[in-house]
């Protein structure tokens, strides 16, 4: 198991939600809900978290359908990774099948509203991605999912 703070990122059209791991790579918890913008201040704010806790990678959720087929956030997440990549920091998708569920689903059983809880969903469904992540690395003993390579230039930022 590598050692380093990885940033969980779980993007949406209009939030994206962040969380972080400890050093030793063993609990996520979450950081924020950064608003999506089309001037680069989300890219901006995601990067200046991970310079203040001195992350080694991020993990980005990769939207699919219960399939495995391509949703209409897949190419979005995807374009969004490729951007993150273009920091400096090294970018990990991984299948986010059911992570927004599954937060849905733990926010009502602790009594929260689901629909007065749209950001703080969006940072636990964050924690449950980069969770995932450790997880998946602990018992492969391999990083998780599809390394991003940076975009060399291109894009917003």
């Amino acid at each position: 198991m590598r050692s380093g703070v990885r940033i969980g990122v779980d993007v949406g059209k209009a939030r994206i939600g962040v969380a972080r791991t400890d050093l030793h790579g063993m609990l996520a918890t979450p950081v924020e809900t950064v608003p999506r913008s089309s001037d680069g201040s989300d890219l901006a704010r995601i990067r200046e978290i991970a310079a203040e806790l001195d992350a080694f990678e991020y993990v980005v959720g990769l939207p699919l359908s219960m399939s495995g087929g391509e949703t209409a956030s897949t190419q979005d997440a995807r374009d969004f990774a490729v951007l993150l990549a273009d920091g400096g920091i090294p970018v990990r998708m991984i299948d986010e099948r059911l992570s927004t569920v599954s937060a849905q689903a733990a926010l009502h059983r602790s009594g929260r509203n689901t629909r007065t809880s749209r950001p703080v969903i969006d940072q636990v469904a964050a924690v449950i991605l980069v969770q995932h992540a450790l997880d998946s690395e602990r018992s492969s003993g391999n990083p998780p999912g599809i390394l991003i390579a940076p975009s060399q230039g291109k894009g917003r930022d």
